[in-house]
């Protein structure tokens, strides 16, 4: 769908979570997000990703997304609900994830997740078919009054880490403009999943994303430089703010039983060096 104005594609993508999915069982708050976007050769991508490609002028994409996951909550039983998600329902994240479709839906590909709750690492990939590892995650990503987020990610108690600085350039956050860059990378609303030969995919809902471009330095790139097979060649091609947004539906996770990928990809795992 191309969007005439900002917003249009949230509009959209509610309205297919109402017809396919109607009610959320899930709603979740994702806060404090820094967005850093990595222009990737298609063909390098390819053969490590199990779907289709989304491109953009013939270009691939890989965006870093660290934010702060709050609330999760199953919809339904109000706070004992919450409270009994309340072990796995707060923690900071650090999502890897390319742009892929299915038909005319497009989504993203998680090609590796980082958290530091423990008690989630395990229920990830059988669940949603999510790649979660355990790291330490340490992020200050509400900006400060010089307008400064950072943070970083180890992999493990001593693996190699990655390491970021942004400087907010102190405009108001909104959303992305109507058929931009941003918009393509920012606003998407359906998940696409490889797990042990099972493709599934999960659809969410949210308000746009508020964002502001924010100066970005990469202080320490040792985690990308050993750890993803796509980082060789990636050129840094932006980054955005956001303050978050609330009330995030999420879906069931639903097998495609159909899929024909149309890449010579088969382990959506290879990305790992």
């Amino acid at each position: 769908m191309q969007a005439d104005q900002p917003g249009q594609l949230s509009v959209a993508a509610r309205q297919r979570f109402a017809r396919l999915e109607g009610k959320p069982p899930l709603t979740s708050d994702w806060l404090h997000t820094v967005m850093i976007h990595y222009a990737v050769a298609p063909e390098v991508l390819r053969p490590i990703v199990p779907f289709d490609l989304d491109t953009r002028d013939d270009r691939a994409y890989v965006s870093l997304v660290a934010f702060d996951m709050k609330r999760l909550r199953p919809a339904r039983f109000g706070s004992v609900g919450a409270a009994l998600f309340s072990p796995i329902g707060n923690h900071p994240f650090l999502n890897l994830r390319t742009y892929v479709r299915d038909g005319n839906e497009t989504g993203i590909y998680f090609l590796t997740e980082y958290l530091s709750n423990p008690i989630s690492v395990p229920l990830g990939p059988p669940i949603f078919g999510l790649p979660y590892r355990w790291g330490r995650v340490d992020y200050q990503n509400e900006p400060t009054e010089g307008f400064r987020v950072q943070g970083r990610v180890r992999k493990a108690w001593n693996g190699p880490a990655i390491e970021y600085e942004g400087q907010l350039d102190g405009r108001a956050v909104m959303p992305a403009p109507a058929g931009s860059l941003t918009e393509f990378l920012m606003e998407r609303y359906t998940a696409f999943t490889y797990w042990y030969g099972m493709r599934r995919r999960f659809r969410i809902w949210h308000e746009p994303w508020p964002q502001v471009p924010v100066s970005i330095d990469i202080r320490n790139d040792a985690l990308l430089r050993s750890e993803m097979t796509w980082y060789d060649g990636a050129e840094l091609c932006g980054a955005n703010y956001s303050p978050g947004v609330t009330n995030v539906w999420m879906g069931r996770p639903r097998l495609m039983r159909r899929y024909r990928a149309t890449n010579s990809a088969t382990i959506g795992r290879a990305v790992l060096r």
